[in-house]
């Protein structure tokens, strides 16, 4: 059998960096093992079966896919949310050949969330946070970097034991989803502290009450020697600019603290960023205006109309 994967992402930014699908290198692995060939798909070329993954809603969808092609992921809005690869495929441990400049491994070691935030879609695709893997069964031999994609490590005690259970080794890693700072205690401040990370260490602030937890967390991770430069905030942008502006200039005061604000996108429920929330995450943050003057400022600065969020025509 000949097989042709299909990325939509990677197809779209072809031109860019992409993060790698973790569900087709499942489904490249499992195919390799039953001894068929898998390529990436070609639209000239035949193919006895086609996969095609999609992770956001706003990628486009590619027209010259074969009707028959099997699809999934988030992206595809027509599926069901809680559509999930079949369990001897999942069990599969990747094949990262397909994504010959990623150099580090990616996984899970907790599904869920028992949140239920409107902008996320993880409860209902995912359902409760439950154990998934090992970090053991999740990295690479050949590389000391691992980065998980949990949603929710911290609300789960077997998710807390894991990272513990890392301390020590000789992997680097990366909760590239943000971690919820409510959940960090001593113990927990201690753990991450020990760690031994890429880069940053992750966490979330999408509402207002989000902002005395991080900075409670903030202070616990000082005491263990983390300095703010190496945390870093999502800061996740609604319609409501003026909280997404309070919670930076809540946070913006800690020394090089890193943020990165995320307009809020659904397209499956019909939540699309307007053109003021674009502004404030792609140049007012991005662009680190936000750490010499406030939005209110930066809008007077440009012309901008704050309050009706009216922008000049271009």
């Amino acid at each position: 059998m000949i097989v042709g994967l299909h990325d939509a992402e990677k197809d779209y930014f072809r031109h860019g960096k992409i993060f790698p699908n973790l569900a087709l290198m499942k489904i490249s692995a499992w195919h390799k093992a039953q001894g068929d060939t898998v390529e990436w798909w070609v639209p000239v070329l035949r193919y006895d079966r086609v996969y095609s993954s999609k992770v956001f809603d706003f990628t486009p969808d590619n027209p010259d896919l074969p009707d028959d092609t099997i699809r999934g992921g988030t992206g595809y809005r027509d599926l069901p949310m809680d559509q999930v690869l079949p369990p001897e495929i999942d069990a599969m441990y990747p094949d990262y050949s397909i994504y010959q400049d990623c150099d580090y491994a990616i996984g899970y070691l907790t599904r869920g969330c028992p949140n239920h935030c409107r902008w996320c879609v993880v409860p209902n695709k995912e359902g409760p946070i439950r154990p998934y893997r090992r970090w053991q069964d999740v990295v690479r031999q050949d590389t000391d970097k691992l980065v998980l994609m949990d949603n929710n490590i911290l609300a789960c005690e077997y998710g807390i034991e894991q990272l513990e259970a890392m301390i020590g080794s000789r992997y680097r890693i990366d909760l590239n989803q943000g971690m919820d700072a409510r959940l960090v205690d001593e113990r927990i401040a201690s753990i991450l502290a020990r760690l031994k990370w890429i880069r940053f260490i992750r966490f979330s602030c999408d509402q207002q009450a989000q902002i005395e937890p991080i900075r409670r967390t903030i202070e616990l991770l000082g005491r263990y020697g983390v300095r703010p430069y190496q945390i870093f905030i999502y800061i996740l942008v609604t319609a409501d600019i003026t909280d997404a502006s309070a919670r930076v200039e809540a946070l913006k005061g800690y020394r090089a603290i890193n943020l990165y604000a995320q307009a809020e996108r659904n397209e499956r429920l019909g939540v699309v960023p307007n053109e003021g929330q674009l502004e404030f995450a792609q140049r007012y943050v991005y662009g680190g205006s936000y750490r010499t003057e406030t939005w209110t400022e930066y809008c007077r600065r440009k012309g901008f109309n704050y309050h009706e969020l009216e922008f000049p025509a271009k």
